[in-house]
């Protein structure tokens, strides 16, 4: 063989084998008529999506839309960025924020699986600062006579057990959301002022007090960050290295990750509209083209739709996708049923999955008929990002849904609107 025809032939490999990775991202694609959707009625979807788009509700969308197995609805609506009025691509790359949870509670269940944690291990075993001698749980104390309230120190009854953390009972919070004596603690205490390691922010958040006693209450919280440190501990690698490796590696999410550094990405990364860049109590969407240390299993990562979709279909498909198995069966199955029962408190205005839900290990599961104000099915998992980000998994109808924004401001309308116009779209 020549080199002018053996340089054709390394060529010809070459493009082929480019294409072969990409079509190993993307996941198999269907007519919606094949899986029992009507095309009309996820364009209508599209069609509301325009509207809003048009009318500056929301920069840009992206929705996908799969069953039994395949792709049925895939599109783009709106801007990019409402600076450059770049037009919303299906490759846009999105702050996930809390949807970057269940990636975390995935990795640390592999290590469970691995026999290298159990959900009733100790906290402390891992992170010695939170050994409960250390920690105290904040009592918020009204003096009758000055209707002064203030702070009390209590000891904890029983230690924070990793199980806590993937369900939000651990009595950690969140400083950005509310105004309580220990949010308020929070936020003076800095915790989420400059640039620390998972090591060095687990050790601000052992300094503070609890919000509830351990296993009591469902409360948000910054306990996925926690059980990101965990991992690493347990694992000896960085979070996003194990991720990497055990996770996003397997299921070929090449754009998901903690920072956009490749600078031939960062145009593609979903910008909000300026006066829409508020999440909680004053903190301000931040910009993953800039590289820090903090790798945050609670609300740290970016990604695409695809990217996001191949993870849920590896949950859909109990543990699996593409010949690569993440975790077993009966895990998936574990994890996405109830874990907190009827005796931790978790029907307060604070408890974001709303009624008819509970919470598994990192998604909030649906488990009761009727309560809920949004359509779905019993057993049907799901969380959403601050920044307006969604997904959810329906096991019975063998669907999920991936939907993609930057809106801080837009998350709770599009969680209601996109559910139930997807859920009009079956028709058998």
């Amino acid at each position: 063989m020549n080199g002018k025809r053996f340089g054709l032939w390394r060529i010809t490999l070459a493009a082929l084998a480019l294409v072969s990775i990409v079509a190993a991202q993307e996941l198999p694609r269907a007519k919606p008529a094949d899986v029992g959707l009507s095309a009309e009625r996820l364009e209508r979807i599209m069609t509301t999506l325009k509207e809003d788009t048009s009318k500056n509700v929301v920069p840009g969308a992206v929705l996908l839309v799969a069953r039994h197995g395949k792709v049925a609805w895939f599109e783009a609506a709106g801007v990019l960025d409402p600076a450059t009025k770049a037009p919303m691509t299906r490759d846009a790359i999105f702050r996930v924020y809390s949807m970057s949870k269940p990636i975390t509670t995935v990795s640390a269940m592999i290590l469970f699986e691995q026999g290298k944690i159990a959900l009733q291990d100790p906290l402390a075993k891992y992170i010695p600062d939170f050994a409960p001698g250390k920690l105290k749980v904040g009592a918020e104390k009204k003096d009758s006579a000055t209707g002064k309230t203030t702070l009390e120190l209590e000891p904890l009854r029983r230690p924070i057990m990793i199980q806590d953390l993937m369900r939000h009972t651990s009595g950690l919070t969140y400083g950005i959301f509310g105004n309580s004596l220990v949010k308020r603690a929070y936020n003076e205490a800095g915790v989420l002022n400059g640039d620390y390691t998972n090591e060095e922010f687990a050790a601000r958040i052992a300094k503070l007090p609890l919000q509830f006693q351990p296993g009591t209450v469902w409360e948000y919280s910054h306990a996925t960050d926690i059980l990101g440190r965990v991992v690493e501990v347990a694992s000896g690698m960085s979070l996003y290295e194990f991720e990497k490796k055990n996770v996003l590696d397997p299921l070929a999410m090449n754009e998901t990750g903690f920072y956009v550094t490749d600078k031939a990405k960062q145009s593609r990364i979903s910008e909000p509209f300026p006066q829409d860049r508020t999440i909680g109590v004053g903190t301000q969407i931040g910009d993953p083209r800039v590289e820090g240390k903090w790798q945050s299993g609670g609300g740290g990562m970016v990604s695409t739709t695809m990217d996001y979709a191949r993870f849920l279909q590896m949950m859909l498909n109990k543990g699996s996708l593409n010949g690569k198995r993440i975790l077993s069966p009966t895990t998936v199955e574990f994890m996405t049923t109830d874990h907190l029962g009827d005796s931790i408190q978790h029907d307060g205005p604070s408890f974001f999955a709303g009624p008819g839900y509970s919470f598994g290990l990192g998604f909030a599961v649906r488990v009761k008929e009727g309560l809920a104000p949004d359509n779905g099915s019993v057993g049907d998992y799901t969380w959403n990002g601050v920044a307006g980000t969604n997904f959810w998994v329906d096991p019975k109808q063998d669907m999920f849904v991936v939907f993609m924004i930057t809106s801080p401001r837009a998350r709770t309308h599009y969680m209601t609107v996109i559910r139930n116009m997807v859920y009009a779209a079956i028709e058998k």
